[in-house]
């Protein structure tokens, strides 16, 4: 039987966690705060462990709290999905996939493959999460996610799969006041005094490398000032003066008017997005994404262009 009284709890537990303080916990979840208080008492008394600390600088986690934090997040995250699930079942839909997708195939490769999805299966339900490249292979395989969207290259592990689906020419993203700027393409060599603003290598350690063999190819090591968890970011940091970023090209739709995104001389074409899937795992809807995807795939000319 569903003890419906943790789920409430462990809900408040999380909420105050994330804010680190009972007042704003109390705001987000349209309650006052004593009753918030109250109940977090109960939960520490049922688990018997203190989950919080309590000071002027608002409630921080303690050791306790911080162990189970995780595990209460990724629950709590489940009970909405079974919960989204059970709203779409009553509402007639037959199943649902879940997408994880970085920030530039949100942007770039996903719409159009989701719309031509829904055309061809208006019964799916489709539920879209923003990740990271480094959690996607992860989140594949504990089943967070059917399919992928992301920087993926190389061997990714016995069941996962994956297919390049983007490319593009890298490009230099760089203050309209820079030297350079008014250049057509610009050689990567001659860039190596400036300081880089680069995508985290924590976030997808391929594209990182690729872009730090690229510079050593071209003989020095980029002097990094930022590591940024996203593309736009290194857009924005180079538009605040925070140095100059290597980019693909097509990032240049979204670059600000004191930003100019020019081409390398060289050729070096990086990863873009590639779709992956866990192929353990026995899900007929993710076969037939990947049908419709293929099929759009085919009627596209040229690498660079996105799907």
């Amino acid at each position: 039987m569903i003890n419906f009284r943790l789920l409430r709890h462990l809900w408040m537990f999380l909420a105050v966690a994330e804010e680190q303080s009972f007042s704003r916990a109390a705001r987000r979840l349209g309650m006052s705060q004593p009753p918030l208080t109250e109940n977090i008492q109960v939960l520490e008394q049922a688990l018997k462990i203190k989950l919080f600390d309590r000071s002027r600088r608002g409630a921080q986690l303690t050791p306790a709290g911080a162990a189970i934090f995780p595990s209460v997040k990724k629950f709590v995250e489940q009970m909405k999905s079974l919960e989204f699930a059970v709203a779409e079942a009553a509402a007639g839909q037959t199943g649902t996939l879940t997408i994880g997708a970085i920030s530039f195939a949100l942007l770039n490769n996903l719409p159009p493959v989701l719309d031509k999805f829904r055309v061809e299966r208006p019964e799916m339900t489709i539920a879209v999460k923003e990740i990271d490249s480094v959690s996607a292979v992860p989140m594949l395989m504990s089943g967070d996610i059917d399919i992928a969207f992301a920087r993926l290259e190389g061997d990714l592990g016995p069941t996962i799969k994956s297919v390049p689906l983007a490319e593009d020419r890298l490009a230099v993203a760089m203050p309209k006041t820079h030297r350079f700027a008014s250049a057509t393409r610009i050689r990567l060599s001659s860039l190596a005094a400036d300081d880089f603003v680069m995508f985290s290598r924590e976030l997808s350690p391929v594209y990182f490398d690729c872009l730090i063999s690229a510079c050593r190819a071209s003989g020095f090591s980029p002097r990094v000032l930022h590591e940024v968890r996203t593309v736009s970011s290194q857009i924005a940091f180079v538009g605040c003066g925070q140095g100059i970023a290597l980019v693909p090209a097509l990032m240049k739709k979204l670059a600000p008017e004191n930003v100019v995104v020019r081409p390398l001389k060289e050729l070096v074409n990086v990863v873009t997005t590639a779709m992956a899937w866990d192929t353990s795992r026995n899900n007929p809807f993710i076969e037939q994404f990947i049908t419709v995807l293929t099929a759009m795939k085919s009627t596209k000319k040229g690498a660079a262009e996105p799907i």
